[in-house]
């Protein structure tokens, strides 16, 4: 009988094809599946808060050629699709310059008109209802603020809340919006502090294939924007700068 003895080069050999391996399903599932992503703005609260970390599907809208690292110029519109539905958050590509990353709200579907009227939403002349429900104390400018939370019910269901810092804010009257076939209209939840569809020069209507994917969950969350901010530095204060309760948090 003879024993097989792995000698120092073999077992080097395995180990890099499990490195190689692993690196390649990580890439599969970054590519086709899901992509992490990580929220630098304000413009969600309190959906989504600075600092949260989560995972986007690309399975939930097919691809396009946004749907890939780099973009590359393979075919035009998108394969394997389904249609955004009212009340995703959703990541998109902007459309000024199709590179920068976005997460907003999909609120108008092709065909729909949109208009905001002393901060209250109309889709399609019909006032979405908005009910007040409490407070949200968030850091803005350096300061601490209190702003109202109100909620939300698009007409298929769908449920959120919203921030309204400012009852008067520059886009809470509007003209009407007329959604172009083949584009949605995405909006921010905080309301007065979202760079969104209703800024037609800088957002505007999005083209269905910037897509890249619908928010899922969060798995991860720091603060960041507000004291007690985690500090990389002292890993031995992590535990106190992590927000654990947003950890495997359903994006709603």
């Amino acid at each position: 009988m003879s024993i097989g003895i792995k000698t120092p080069r073999s077992s080097w050999s395995e180990t890099l094809i499990v490195v190689v391996e692993a690196l390649a399903i990580a890439m599969f599932v970054r590519i086709f599946l899901y992509q992490p992503f990580n929220i630098p703005s304000g413009s969600m609260k309190e959906t989504l808060l600075v600092g949260d970390y989560l995972f986007v599907s690309k399975l939930s809208y097919g691809y396009s050629k946004f749907s890939f690292p780099f973009s590359p110029n393979l075919f035009s519109g998108r394969i394997f699709s389904s249609e955004p539905k009212r009340g995703d958050v959703a990541v998109f590509k902007l459309p000024r310059d199709n590179t920068t990353d976005y997460i907003k709200r999909v609120i108008g579907l092709p065909g729909d008109e949109i208009q905001m009227k002393n901060g209250q939403l109309f889709i399609n002349g019909q006032a979405v209802p908005k009910v007040r429900d409490g407070s949200f104390t968030t850091r803005e400018d350096g300061r601490e603020r209190t702003i109202p939370v109100y909620d939300e019910t698009l007409p298929n269901g769908v449920k959120y809340k919203v921030l309204d810092s400012d009852p008067d804010g520059p886009y809470d009257n509007t003209g009407i919006y007329k959604v172009p076939p083949g584009h949605y209209f995405m909006m921010g939840d905080n309301r007065d502090n979202s760079t969104d569809s209703r800024v037609q020069n800088a957002v505007g209507y999005v083209p269905y294939e910037n897509f890249i994917g619908r928010a899922e969950i969060i798995f991860f969350s720091a603060k960041v924007d507000e004291p007690g901010a985690l500090r990389w530095w002292s890993p031995w204060t992590w535990p106190f700068d992590i927000r654990w309760d947003r950890f495997f948090h359903i994006i709603r």
